[in-house]
């Protein structure tokens, strides 16, 4: 199975802590979140993954390397300019599109997954959800408070977004940052440069595309994206709450 970590960011969030290193470097409880994020990918049949990276891009290079790639077959996609998500996915495209090391069939789903959150979230549960329906796009989200809500009709198909979570005709809910995606969706982009995936999302969506919500309520989630969130899970992974196993 391969999988996509989203790394590129500037990680403004975690100033100062990403004065001196990428986001995807800087450590929780002894592990940083490239390693967290990789080892649980691998946990679900990952064996092949790409990196996208921009800040400090050279740290991170020299980071896998230093860790003899986890046991995994690992690329970077470097980005001289930002790509944003959706930007960053279809630069990496060669990736999912060409028959893999391992024998898997380009047209087979992968994993998309931001570098900064952690999760217990099924991934092999949202793998079979996503294949059973036949999805283009499955997202992982979530009935929890937010800045930025994602709306989904009474199918669970993506139908909106909002600010705000009052909504008579959709369901609000909570992106988590992880979504399992079927490769034909290159095919389907437009947008060129730097865009967000989830534009992408809402576009093929009012085509009639199938972006399909995978509710992950009963999940412990957390984003990591500031200093004060690193703490929390710190403190989380001591109460039991969540392993990096």
């Amino acid at each position: 199975m391969k999988a996509m970590i989203l790394a590129a960011g500037l990680g403004t969030r975690l100033k100062p802590l990403t004065d001196d290193r990428p986001k995807a470097l800087v450590t929780v409880a002894g592990r940083t979140l490239l390693q967290i994020a990789l080892e649980r990918l691998r946990i679900f049949g990952v064996n092949e993954a790409i990196v996208n990276a921009h800040h400090f891009a050279d740290m991170i290079v020299d980071y896998l390397e230093a860790n003899r790639y986890f046991g995994m077959r690992i690329e970077i996609s470097l980005e001289p300019v930002l790509l944003d998500t959706g930007g960053g996915l279809k630069n990496a495209a060669w990736f999912f599109q060409d028959s893999s090391q391992s024998g898997d069939k380009s047209d087979k789903p992968f994993i998309l997954h931001n570098v900064d959150v952690i999760s217990t979230i099924d991934l092999g549960s949202m793998m079979r959800f996503h294949m059973q329906h036949s999805a283009l796009a499955t997202l992982a989200v979530q009935d929890r408070e937010t800045s930025r809500y994602l709306l989904f009709d009474d199918k669970e198909q993506l139908s909106g977004r909002s600010a705000t979570r009052t909504s008579a005709e959709a369901q609000p809910l909570a992106f988590s940052g992880i979504h399992i995606i079927s490769p034909r969706i290159f095919a389907k982009m437009s947008e060129d440069g730097a865009f967000s995936i989830v534009d992408t999302y809402l576009h093929l969506a009012y085509q009639g595309e199938k972006i399909i919500a995978y509710r992950a309520d009963d999940c412990y989630w957390r984003d990591l994206g500031r200093p004060e969130s690193l703490i929390a899970a710190a403190q989380d992974l001591e109460d039991g709450k969540y392993s990096v196993a």
